[in-house]
C-alpha cells in the first residue's frame, strides 16, 4: 500500500494517522526495537498503553508488532480484559527472557524512547507546506504588534515588508534601542499561527529528536481525530541564541551515551524565526558563522551529516534575524550583505520619542511624570554631557530612582535629587 504523506485541507496542514505499517514510513525492525525498549522499562503494559507511548494506532500497526514478538517468543500475554474486537488492546504484555535480551541489544543501538519517528521525506514535505512564504502580515497587524514600542515611522515601515519576505533580516544599531524587542514582537506576531512538527525524524535508521519543551510551545494538547499522533501542533517557533552559539550548535548533536541525535537550532526553528542576538559576540568568528549560512540563505536548504558520514538535505524555511550592536562593515562583506533580504538600522530615539518612552515607563512604574523634570534630565545629563539618548535609558533610570527611593524611605519621584543620583549611578563617562 502506498504511503500517505501529509496533506493540506484548505489552509490547514495536517498529517493523517497511518492505517498500516507501510503508511508509517518506518520499517518494522525500528518500530519493534522501540516497542521492546518501552516494554523493558515498563515491565508490564497493555496494548493500548503501548500504542499511546509509541504514538501509533493499535489496530493494523502495534498489534502487528506484538504479534511478531509473540511468534518470536519475545513477549507473552499475562492477562486480558474486555471483550469484542478491541479486546487485544487491553491484554497485558510482558517480555520474556529472550525479549529482555533483545531489548538490551536495542538499547545498545539507541536509547531513544518516545513517540515513533516519522520518515525524513514526510518531514521535508511538512516544512515546505508550512513555511512562511504564504504568511502575509499587514500594516495594521504590525502596528498592533509593536504598539508597546516607540520607533520612527521609517523603522515601522521597514519591518512589515521584512517580515513578509520570510527570509532574512539584519538589524543593526547602537545597543539599548530595541533591536531584540523588535525581533521578539515579530516572533509574537508570527506565533499566532500554528504548525505541526514531528517529535522525532528517522534518517538511515537513526533517530533525530526535533520537539523539545524549551523551544516549542504546544498549541493543541489533544491531537484531533485522524491526525498522526507522532506530530505535535505548536506555535510557530521563535528560537533565540546569543553569544553561546557555536558552529557545533548548527549541526546534529549526537549523544554518545543515548545514541540518538538532537536536532540543531535551525531545524527546530523551521516554520518560524531564528534570532541570532548580539551577532559578532559569538565564540566563533563571524566570517565562519556567515559562511555556514550562505547556502541555506540562497537555496533555502541545509545539509546535515550523521556520524556515519551520511549527508542529507533538510528544508531551511526560516525567517533568520541577525541582530548586532557592531558596525555591519566590521562583521560582513558586501557579498554577504547582498544575501540578506532586508537591512534595518535601529536609530537612537529622537527627543520626542525619548520623552514618549519616558512617559510610558513612568506610568507603568507608577512614578508621577513631570515635563520639567524630564527637561532637567535631558539638559543636565544628556545635552551638557554630550550623551546620546537610548531607548532603554528611561526604564533603567526609573529603576535606579526606585532603588534609591526605597533606600531613602521616600516615594519615588522625578525630583532633581533623585534624578541626579540615578544618573550618577547609572552613566559611566569614559
Amino acid at each position: 500500500m502506498a504511503q500517505r504523506t501529509a496533506v493540506m485541507a484548505g489552509n490547514t496542514f495536517f498529517p493523517p494517522a497511518p492505517r498500516s505499517m507501510e503508511e508509517t514510513g518506518i520499517n518494522l525492525g525500528l518500530l519493534t526495537d522501540l516497542a521492546l525498549k518501552i516494554l523493558y522499562y515498563e515491565s508490564e503494559m497493555n496494548g493500548r498503553a503501548l500504542a499511546a507511548k509509541m504514538a501509533l494506532p493499535f489496530p493494523g500497526i502495534v498489534d502487528r508488532i506484538l504479534e511478531s514478538l509473540k511468534r518470536d517468543k519475545s513477549c507473552e500475554v499475562r492477562g486480558a480484559a474486555g471483550r469484542g474486537g478491541l479486546s487485544e488492546a487491553l491484554y497485558e504484555y510482558t517480555l520474556t527472557t529472550k525479549g529482555r535480551e533483545l531489548a538490551r541489544e536495542a538499547l545498545d543501538r539507541s536509547q531513544y524512547i518516545g513517540p515513533a519517528p516519522v520518515p525524513l521525506k514526510h518531514y521535508y514535505v511538512s516544512v515546505r507546506k508550512q513555511g512562511l512564504k504564504d504568511v502575509v502580515v499587514h500594516q495594521r497587524q504590525v502596528r498592533k504588534a509593536l504598539a508597546h514600542l516607540v520607533f520612527s515611522e521609517k523603522t515601522f515601515e521597514q519591518i512589515g515588508p521584512a517580515v513578509n519576505s520570510g527570509r532574512s533580516i539584519f538589524l543593526f544599531g547602537y545597543p539599548g534601542n530595541g533591536k531584540t524587542s523588535i525581533a521578539e514582537a515579530i516572533g509574537r506576531l508570527l506565533m499566532e499561527g500554528d504548525i505541526y512538527i514531528p517529535y522525532a525524524v528517522e534518517v538511515e535508521g537513526q533517530v533525530i529528536k526535533v520537539f523539545d519543551d524549551v523551544n516549542h510551545r504546544v498549541a493543541d494538547e489533544k491531537p484531533k481525530r485522524g491526525v498522526d499522533a507522532r506530530w505535535v501542533k505548536v506555535r510557530r517557533p521563535f528560537i533565540i541564541v546569543g553569544g553561546e552559539l557555536t558552529l557545533e550548535g548548527l549541526d546534529l548533536v549526537y549523544n554518545t551515551v543515548n545514541k540518538y541525535y538532537e536536532a540543531p537550532f535551525q531545524m527546530k526553528a523551521n516554520g518560524g524565526i531564528f534570532l541570532i542576538d548580539d551577532f559578532g559576540r559569538q565564540q566563533v568568528r563571524p566570517e565562519d558563522l556567515l559562511n555556514r549560512w550562505i547556502v541555506p540563505l540562497e537555496k533555502r536548504i541545509d545539509f546535515l551529516t550523521l556520524h556515519t558520514g551520511h549527508k542529507f538535505e533538510i528544508p531551511f524555511e526560516i525567517l533568520i534575524v541577525f541582530s548586532t550592536n557592531l558596525e555591519p562593515q566590521q562583521l560582513v562583506d558586501e557579498a554577504f550583505l547582498r544575501r540578506i533580504r532586508h537591512k534595518i538600522e535601529v536609530h537612537d530615539p529622537s527627543w520626542e520619542e525619548f520623552a514618549e518612552i519616558f512617559r510610558r515607563v513612568a506610568a507603568a512604574k507608577k512614578i508621577p511624570f513631570e515635563e520639567a523634570s524630564l527637561a532637567y534630565l535631558i539638559r543636565e545629563h544628556y545635552i551638557k554631557a554630550h550623551r546620546p539618548p537610548r531607548a532603554c535609558h528611561p526604564r533603567d533610570l526609573l529603576d535606579q530612582i526606585i532603588d534609591i527611593a526605597n533606600y531613602l524611605s521616600v516615594p519615588p519621584t522625578l525630583s532633581k535629587e533623585l534624578v541626579d543620583r540615578a544618573a550618577q549611578s547609572y552613566f559611566v563617562d569614559f
